[in-house]
């Protein structure tokens, strides 16, 4: 057990923090302490019953079965991957601008999930992360099932294409492409490719909670390629 907590204290303070409420939440909603009725995110309980924390819960909580849970590991291991390449990476030293970038994403998944009737927001939410780190590390080579290889880039769209083949979804994979590539555009396209005023400014109260660097350096200021530094070696998912 002490080797778990020594693994689990070492993650990143916000990616472990997501990691570790998404696990707590789902298994209390198996078992029974948290009734799925409670948490997952509707139109009507939200703005007519006043269920205001359903957006929050909704994120967190999953419908866990034995049909899901293979796909829940997936996104547990997607998150923990991710997530914490974005934390230690290009936000490495800017805690909040992540914590922001993470409550943009979540609301503009939100959004659509209000609109669009999807109940859980765990599938949007992540992928929107993971397509920021690709689209950021474009050129760099990920190993996927098979032993197949291509450019990050391509990532999202070949986990749309598993998704809807194995499963016949892909709507919460297309909603979190296009909530990463609305932060993304916002963030760095807009900015750098076009000439555009930074469109997206982290609040000054985070950098009180969360201070990491001094206000006014400007995240976005930069080309991607060059906040996120050598491209490296590959990544197999789901390897060692």
């Amino acid at each position: 057990m002490s080797e778990i907590s020594n693994w689990f204290q070492n993650i990143p303070f916000i990616t472990r923090h997501w990691f570790g409420i998404t696990i707590g939440a789902t298994l209390l909603g198996k078992i029974g302490i948290i009734p799925l009725k409670h948490v997952y995110l509707d139109y009507d309980l939200v703005f007519r019953s006043l269920q205001i924390w359903r957006p929050a819960t909704s994120l967190f909580a999953y419908p866990l079965s034995p049909n899901t849970g293979f796909h829940f590991l997936m996104n547990l291991f997607f998150l923990y991957t991710y997530s914490m390449k974005l934390e230690t990476g290009i936000f490495s030293t800017r805690p909040a601008d992540y914590i922001f970038m993470l409550t943009f994403n979540w609301l503009a998944c939100v959004l659509f999930g209000l609109f669009m009737s999807m109940p859980f927001l765990m599938d949007p939410m992540i992928l929107s992360v993971l397509y920021v780190w690709c689209m950021l590390n474009q050129d760099q080579i990920v190993s996927f099932w098979f032993g197949t290889q291509f450019r990050a880039m391509y990532l999202p769209w070949v986990l749309l294409a598993f998704r809807m083949i194995l499963s016949g979804g892909g709507l919460s994979e297309i909603v979190g492409i296009l909530v990463g590539h609305l932060y993304f555009f916002l963030a760095f396209k807009y900015p750098q490719d076009f000439g555009g005023a930074s469109l997206l400014q982290t609040p000054q109260f985070l950098y009180n909670y969360f201070p990491g660097r001094a206000p006014g350096t400007g995240l976005f200021s930069r080309p991607p390629q060059e906040r996120s530094g050598s491209w490296g070696r590959g990544n197999r998912l789901g390897g060692n």
